[in-house]
């Protein structure tokens, strides 16, 4: 790599050069999303098996580590439901003093990837996919959220969130619940109403403190954040050996696999919710592993790009990094100095606030448009979705990806075709006795049967000439069926000119043996006024022979 590749991975002073005017938007962004990150960290952690400080750690420590080294200005990294659910059984079976030494040879997979430029693969994935995955995820936030806003202090663990959310309806005291759901819908409602009056605070923070003051002078039972692990402890490398190493490689592996997809697709998404410029992929793997990297080292998660946080940063009216930093600066501090006031805070009114985030993430524009595209894309966006809230976000990407694959292999072999042409200029005697194919498309192992089979059943004629000159795609499959073609026509007295090979097609085409079932060399022509010649000729000397 060059030196300028080097540095396009590093932070500069180009990652700030909106400040001066964005600061203010920015910090107040950073407290919302901070407000609203507490309670997530401290439930991912104890779902994951490695407890409640541990989602506290990383979203502080990761969180700071990733906005600074990331890829992405408004990107809000930490602990994620999707990473829970990868993370919980290889705890489970290795036990949590294997957590710190997993994420941190996650994060240096994660780096590794980053300096391989293998960001740039997440643009691969097909607009239908990221659409349903977008979707997906806003559902499971939405989902979350059920057991809090039914009065439900925690939800079932272990579970897919749209299990959790109908056990907590189906178990929940009404008698009470009915309090939760109460300032539930009073947090959307003001959230949704109060950019109308204002965008100088952000509706989230109002929303927070008129539910926990209010919460306080009626007295109402319903569940709080609680108390809060206090301080962080120092860092330190993990204790590792050989035997560990090759134990936690593939769990390490898989984790870094979900860090990396998720991050990519988490800063792709927000991205588009907002005019800030784009996310630089690679160096978002980069800041991400790092970022696992140092979690590791203070007792943390694995950390990736939350989406359900970036979608609260962005619509806090964030527009640098400096709002991510901001938000791990809140949890400190709230670590250090507000848990008290903190822990009155009602779980409710951060489930409004989620559920009118994943509500807003949801676009009818965008629903409509890539579901009328096609079939196929339509197909795959409801595919994707299904498979996200259902099964798992792994899953639904690769799948995703795959079908999106057939369907395009469907498309290209589909284009492929052979059409019979008219001899152009005058004609000759014995021109019936030729026929001009021109071969199209891809001719590639999803197609190459289907059309020289086409070409095979010519009949009543002495000369096929092949115009290949329109062959955008050719294949080992393609180039190895061809040749199998041209020996069947020649067995039966057919004679073949193979016209207009495109240069980078010659070599697959001599090694594949197609050009040696040509009956003479002269049978490969660059230009058709050449092939029609010597095909009139082969015509002629037939007639004589006759």
């Amino acid at each position: 790599m060059t030196a300028d590749s080097w540095r396009a991975l590093l932070p500069g002073r180009r990652d700030y050069k909106n400040l001066p005017r964005t600061w203010r938007g920015d910090l107040l962004a950073g407290l919302s999303v901070g407000v609203v990150a507490l309670p997530l960290a401290l439930a991912f952690g104890v779902s994951s098996g490695a407890g409640a400080e541990a989602g506290l750690i990383t979203a502080i420590v990761a969180g700071v580590v990733a906005a600074v080294f990331g890829g992405s200005h408004i990107q809000v990294s930490g602990p994620t439901g999707a990473m829970v659910v990868v993370l919980a059984p290889v705890l489970a079976q290795h036990g949590v003093s294997a957590l710190a030494l997993v994420t941190v040879m996650a994060g240096i997979l994660v780096v590794a990837a980053g300096i391989a430029r293998l960001g740039r693969l997440v643009g691969l994935i097909p607009w239908p996919v990221i659409e349903g995955f977008t979707l997906g995820i806003a559902i499971i936030i939405f989902l979350q959220q059920v057991p809090a806003a039914v009065g439900l202090a925690h939800a079932e663990s272990g579970v897919k969130a749209w299990k959790a959310a109908i056990d907590a309806v189906i178990g929940a005291d009404w008698g009470v619940a009915w309090h939760s759901l109460a300032i539930v819908v009073a947090v959307g409602a003001l959230m949704r109403a109060w950019p109308r009056l204002t965008t100088a605070v952000p509706g989230a923070i109002v929303a927070i403190v008129l539910a926990t003051v209010g919460v306080a002078l009626l007295g109402s039972s319903v569940p709080t954040i609680g108390e809060l692990p206090a301080g962080l402890p120092a860092p330190a490398l993990p204790a590792w050996d050989l035997d560990t190493l090759r134990q936690l490689a593939a769990p390490a592996a898989a984790v870094a696999a979900l860090a990396a997809i998720e991050s990519l697709l988490s800063a792709r998404v927000a991205h588009t919710y907002t005019d800030v410029e784009g996310a630089d992929a690679d160096r978002e793997l980069v800041g991400q592993g790092l970022a696992s990297i140092a979690s590791g080292m203070f007792g943390g998660m694995p950390a990736t790009g939350a989406i359900a946080r970036t979608a609260v940063n962005v619509r806090s009216g964030a527009r640098t990094r400096v709002s991510a930093v901001t938000h791990s600066l809140v949890l400190l501090l709230i670590v250090v100095a507000m848990s008290g006031l903190v822990a009155r805070v009602p779980l409710g009114a951060l489930a409004g606030v989620l559920m009118a985030t994943a509500v807003s993430m949801v676009r009818p524009a965008v629903v409509r448009s890539v579901t009328r595209a096609s079939r196929p894309d339509a197909l795959l966006f409801v595919m994707t979705a299904l498979i996200t809230v259902s099964v798992d976000l792994i899953y639904a990407i690769v799948i995703g990806m795959a079908v999106a694959a057939l369907f395009a292999l469907r498309s290209v072999a589909n284009a492929a075709g052979v059409h019979r042409e008219e001899l152009p200029g005058p004609s000759f005697p014995g021109d019936e006795r030729i026929a001009l194919l021109r071969i199209d498309g891809a001719l590639f192992f999803g197609a190459a049967d289907r059309v020289l089979e086409r070409v095979a059943r010519v009949n009543d004629v002495e000369v096929v000439i092949l115009r290949m000159s329109q062959i955008r795609l050719l294949d080992a499959t393609g180039a190895q069926v061809l040749g199998e073609v041209v020996s069947a026509l020649e067995r039966r007295g057919v004679t073949v000119l193979i016209k207009g090979v495109q240069d980078r097609h010659l070599a697959l085409l001599e090694h594949a043996g197609t050009l040696a079932a040509l009956a003479d060399d002269d049978h490969l022509v660059d230009d058709l006024d050449t092939a029609l010649e010597r095909a009139r000729a082969i015509v002629s000397d037939g007639m004589v022979d006759v």
